[in-house]
């Protein structure tokens, strides 16, 4: 066995132990700001006066995907759009 393999394995093992704690306060993160970028882009649909709509406006074909899922996490049974029917 050569040394490299074993330092990379306890490397990998001592990274999984910090890290594992926190992966899921990390994902928990990330999709309140994923959430909070969607509000952004969608914020002028809604009806919420949105002062970079139009730098968002091109953003919006992408995320139409992902729509669905965020209206759900936002508690709304229906798409609260009426130009976008996911539903």
């Amino acid at each position: 066995m050569t040394p490299r393999p074993f330092f990379e394995r306890l490397s990998d093992g001592l990274k999984e132990f910090y890290v594992a704690p926190y992966r899921r306060t990390f994902a928990r993160a990330r999709r309140d700001e994923d959430d909070l970028f969607m509000l952004l882009v969608f914020s002028e649909a809604l009806g919420v006066p949105n002062p970079a709509a139009w730098y968002t406006l091109e953003l919006m074909p992408e995320l139409y995907e992902r729509f669905h899922d965020w209206h759900l996490r936002m508690g709304m049974e229906h798409s609260p759009l009426d130009h976008i029917g996911c539903c």
